[in-house]
């Protein structure tokens, strides 16, 4: 009998079920008690290195309330399945900062928030990060919002 080795759809359902459970605010534990498996093995169907069963799978719809076909939207995206915008919000930390950002309705708010990100993920490592500090800056220098003008 062959050895079934996962491939590049079985990454991208893993990071569909993730995304799907994040999205949900569901932590692995509960997941894995609703669809009727360990914490452990939901981690590794949500990274893909292991294959999930039919039945598993059509538990774990179930269990995030989704159609099994929502896993295979983006099949046809696989091979480039690591710069899918969906797969990026399965990224710790990710989810939170975009609510956030989408939470912030100033346009200047929201670009300076964007270089920041973008600044902090560019920094060379062991590099000093320069942040202004407001209490230092003299108020005269300071810009001034439009509610403040």
């Amino acid at each position: 009998m062959a050895t079934r080795k996962s491939g590049p759809l079985d990454v991208l359902v893993g990071s569909r079920i993730r995304t799907f459970r994040m999205n949900r605010g569901m932590s692995h534990a509960v997941l894995a008690a609703r669809a009727g498996i360990t914490y452990q093995q939901l981690q590794r169907y949500e990274r893909g290195t292991e294959r999930v069963g039919a039945s598993r799978l059509s538990r774990i719809a179930a269990a995030l309330d989704v159609s099994v076909g929502e896993f295979f939207e983006s099949c046809e995206a696989v091979s480039s399945s690591l710069s899918l915008p969906l797969r990026l919000l399965t990224e710790p930390g990710a989810l939170r900062v975009l609510e956030a950002y989408a939470r912030t309705t100033n346009p200047r708010v929201r670009r300076s928030l964007a270089k920041l990100v973008e600044s902090i993920a560019d920094r060379i490592p062991g590099a000093k990060a320069t942040v202004a500090r407001l209490d230092r800056i003299d108020p005269s220098e300071r810009r001034r919002s439009p509610s403040q003008r």
